[in-house]
């Protein structure tokens, strides 16, 4: 399972790294240290952080604190449902929810697991998911 220190965690959360230390100093945020000593966060922990804070997002006409450039939208995969073919693919970038349907056999190939850091990329109506 992939764990993502405080740093990625709030680039991925779209938050400073003061803002992700206070939310784990304050319990918001599962973390643990690793051999060296560094705070860590599971990235499953994360990936239901990330959907739980979208869903209490300040309100629309306030200003976003995360904007993507070139249609690209780093984020923290949140779920995955498996068909025999295809496959969806969900993705938490900042207050965005995006969706991506795309074959079994692409989610298997690019190894992709709930926690792990992905970046979709938006062309028209299509969601392409690029491994990080």
């Amino acid at each position: 399972m992939q764990s993502y220190t405080i740093g990625q965690a709030a680039r991925l959360l779209g938050v400073s790294p003061d803002t992700a230390r206070r939310w784990a100093d304050a319990g918001r945020m599962a973390t643990h240290r690793d051999d060296s000593g560094r705070r860590l966060i599971d990235g499953r922990d994360l990936a239901e952080f990330s959907v739980e804070l979208a869903r209490t997002a300040a309100a629309p006409d306030e200003e976003a604190p995360y904007t993507s450039a070139r249609n690209a939208f780093p984020g923290i995969v949140t779920a995955i449902k498996l068909g025999d073919v295809a496959a969806q693919v969900d993705i938490q970038a900042g207050p965005h929810r995006l969706v991506s349907l795309l074959t079994r056999e692409a989610v298997e190939e690019l190894g992709l697991e709930v926690g792990m850091e992905a970046t979709a990329r938006v062309k028209s109506t299509n969601v392409h998911i690029d491994r990080t």
